[in-house]
C-alpha cells in the first residue's frame, strides 16, 4: 500500500509539472526574439498559433510590430493586417510573408480589395517600413513599423495563412479557424475584443491536450505493462496488482477531466468540427469507464468465471490503448503544437514498446522454465511414486 501511495505522488506530481511546462512554453510573455528585441505587450492570438507583440507610440502613431506564426511545418505564407474599413477580410492592409523555394523569404505589403484577392503586392493606407520577415524552427515572424494616424487606440486586426504554390499564396481553407481569426485590439491597453475569452479557450486547448496525452496516452500504457508484465514476477504479487489499479484509475480520473474540457470546448466552437477525434474520445469514455465498473464484479482466481472476466478486461483494455494513442496523434494535428512535444511524445511511446518488447521475451523464457521446472518436478514425482508400488 506504501508503494500505491508513492507512485500516486509521482503520478500526480508528473501531472502537475507537465501542465506548468507546457503552458508557460505557449506564452506571449517569455518570447525571447533571435534578433533580441523587446516589444512593451503582446497577444497570444486565439486561433491558427498566432502571437502578436507591439509597441506604440499614440502621439506620433507609430508602431512596431511583429508577428509570429508558429507550427509552420510546410510551405505556407501567413499574413496580419490592420482593417481601417471595418471587421473582416476586405480592406485589411495586410503584410504578407513566405519562404520561397530558393529558401529567402518574400515579404511584402498587400491591400484586400476583394474575397477572391491574390494578395497581389500594393501600397497600404498607413506607411510601412523596415518591413523584413524570418523563418526559423517552424516559425515565420514578421516584423515591421506602422504609421497610423496619431492618437489611434483601436484597431481591427486579421490575421491568416494558406498553402504556398508555386512561390505565390494560396487559397487558405474557408473554415474552422480561419474563418475566425479576427479581433479589434486596443493598442494602449493591450486588450483585444477576443483576448478575455480567446487566451482561456487557448490554454483550455493547451490543458485539454496535456491531460489526454499524459492520461490516455502515457498512463493507460504504462498500467497495461505494470499488469502485463510485473504481475509475472511472484514476489511483485500483490504490489503489482495495486500499481496497476492506481495507474489506471489515475489516468481515468485525469482523463475524465481532459475528456470533460474537450466536450467544453466542443460547444465553444460551433463552427469547428473534429468528428473522428470528439468520436474516438467519447469511445474510449465509455469503454473505460466500463473497465472502472467491472473491477467491481472481478471475480476470485478461482471462480469458473474469472477466465471470460479475463478475456473481457484485457480485451477492452488492449482496445483503450490503441485508441487512446491513435486519439493522440489526432489531437496533436489538431492542435499542432512545436515539433518537440509530438517528437518527446513519440520517444515516449516507443520507450515504453522496447521496454515491453524486451519484458515479454524475457517473461516467455522465465514461464518457460517455470514449465520445464514443474514438469521435472512431476516427473521426478511420478518415478517416486512408482519405485514406491
Amino acid at each position: 500500500m506504501a508503494m500505491a501511495k508513492r507512485s500516486r505522488t509521482i503520478l500526480f506530481c508528473f501531472i502537475l509539472i507537465s501542465l506548468f511546462l507546457l503552458c508557460s512554453a505557449q506564452s506571449c510573455n517569455n518570447y525571447v526574439f533571435a534578433s533580441n528585441k523587446v516589444f512593451s505587450a503582446c497577444n497570444d492570438l486565439p486561433y491558427l498559433d498566432s502571437f502578436l507583440h507591439w509597441t506604440y507610440d499614440p502621439s506620433s502613431g507609430t508602431a512596431q510590430i511583429a508577428f509570429r506564426h508558429a507550427g509552420i511545418a510546410s510551405p505556407r505564407w501567413v499574413a496580419w493586417a490592420i482593417n481601417p474599413e471595418g471587421k473582416g477580410m476586405v480592406g485589411a492592409q495586410a503584410l504578407v510573408a513566405f519562404q520561397k523555394t530558393d529558401g529567402t523569404m518574400s515579404v511584402y505589403a498587400s491591400p484586400v480589395t476583394g474575397y477572391r484577392t491574390q494578395l497581389q503586392k500594393g501600397d497600404l493606407s498607413f506607411g510601412v517600413s523596415d518591413l523584413s520577415a524570418t523563418y526559423s524552427n517552424n516559425e515565420i515572424v514578421v516584423f515591421a513599423t506602422l504609421e497610423l494616424p496619431k492618437n489611434t487606440t483601436t484597431v481591427n486586426q486579421v490575421w491568416q495563412d494558406g498553402p504556398v504554390l508555386n512561390d505565390s499564396p494560396g487559397t487558405h481553407d474557408l473554415s474552422g479557424a480561419n474563418v475566425q481569426s479576427m479581433a479589434t485590439l486596443n493598442l494602449l491597453s493591450g486588450q483585444s475584443g477576443t483576448t478575455g475569452t480567446a487566451n482561456s479557450k487557448i490554454r483550455s486547448k493547451y490543458i485539454h491536450g496535456v491531460l489526454n496525452a499524459i492520461s490516455w496516452g502515457i498512463m493507460m500504457p504504462l498500467g497495461v505493462v505494470i499488469a502485463r508484465y510485473v504481475s509475472v514476477f511472484e514476489s511483485a504479487d500483490p504490489a503489482w496488482f495495486y500499481l496497476h489499479v492506481t495507474c489506471q484509475t489515475s489516468a481515468y480520473i485525469v482523463g475524465v477531466v481532459g475528456w470533460a474540457t474537450g466536450l467544453l470546448l466542443g460547444n465553444k466552437s460551433p463552427g469547428i468540427q473534429h468528428t473522428a477525434h470528439r468520436t474516438i474520445g467519447i469511445l474510449l469514455f465509455c469503454l473505460a469507464t466500463l473497465q472502472v465498473l467491472s473491477l467491481r464484479l472481478r471475480p476470485k482466481k478461482d471462480h469458473q468465471y474469472r477466465l471470460y472476466w479475463n478475456i473481457y478486461h484485457r480485451s477492452v483494455g488492449y482496445t483503450v490503448i490503441i485508441l487512446s494513442i491513435l486519439n493522440v496523434f489526432k489531437g496533436f494535428d489538431i492542435l499542432n503544437p512545436d515539433d518537440k512535444w509530438k517528437k518527446a511524445y513519440i520517444g515516449i511511446i516507443a520507450a515504453l514498446g522496447i521496454i515491453a518488447a524486451c519484458l515479454e521475451v524475457y517473461t516467455w523464457i522465465l514461464v518457460v522454465r517455470r514449465k520445464k521446472s514443474s514438469g521435472d518436478e512431476n516427473s521426478r514425482s511420478a518415478m517416486k511414486g512408482t519405485n514406491g508400488v
